[in-house]
């Protein structure tokens, strides 16, 4: 009797895990938007002009904003992946501890935007407006900060920290080789 208990509750476990996983896959599959709800094709829901707007910690995967009006837009915490913002007008603009990943800022109008603690990751900025932008603390790719160095002055330059960028920056072809003395 002890044993016939024993397999009944082992069966009763087993049974209350695999109900679940069976009403799951009988569901079926969800679709793309379901698990992205950023989801390029709902880009066109959007109004085109964001101006102003509230839009901290909200997530942007593979968004095409290009060419939209950002400007003033509260976007603090927020999460971009894959994204594109070219051509856009992103000036006053708060992106204040985004991520944004992988995104192209190229083009657009960055001008008096705070990027202060922003994580910029393999994004790009070729060609953007970068006057009065702070990057305090941001992180960028060594070539793209750079780049806006180029071309920054003033608190953009500063915020960027470009005096200890150029001076410290060696490209690999040159000076010693730290790791492999010798070779270089």
């Amino acid at each position: 009797m002890a044993s016939l208990i024993s397999f009944l509750q082992q069966s009763l476990s087993k049974l209350l895990i695999l109900v679940p996983v069976l009403v799951g896959l009988s569901i079926g599959p969800m679709s793309v938007g379901a698990l992205y709800p950023s989801d390029p094709s709902s880009v066109d829901a959007l109004d085109t002009s964001l101006r102003g707007q509230n839009l901290q910690n909200t997530e942007y995967v593979k968004y095409d904003l290009s060419g939209r009006d950002l400007s003033g837009a509260d976007l603090s915490g927020s999460f971009f992946s894959v994204s594109n913002l070219q051509n856009s007008n992103l000036s006053g603009a708060n992106f204040q501890n985004v991520i944004a990943y992988a995104t192209r800022f190229d083009n657009a109008d960055l001008s008096d935007a705070n990027f202060r603690g922003a994580d910029l990751l393999k994004s790009f900025f070729n060609g953007a407006v970068i006057d009065g932008a702070d990057f305090s603390d941001a992180v960028l790719d060594l070539a793209q900060q750079k780049s806006l160095c180029q071309r920054a002055s003033g608190q953009t330059f500063d915020s960027l920290q470009c005096s200890d960028v150029n001076e410290s920056y060696v490209p690999s072809s040159e000076g010693e080789n730290k790791f492999n003395p010798g070779v270089g």
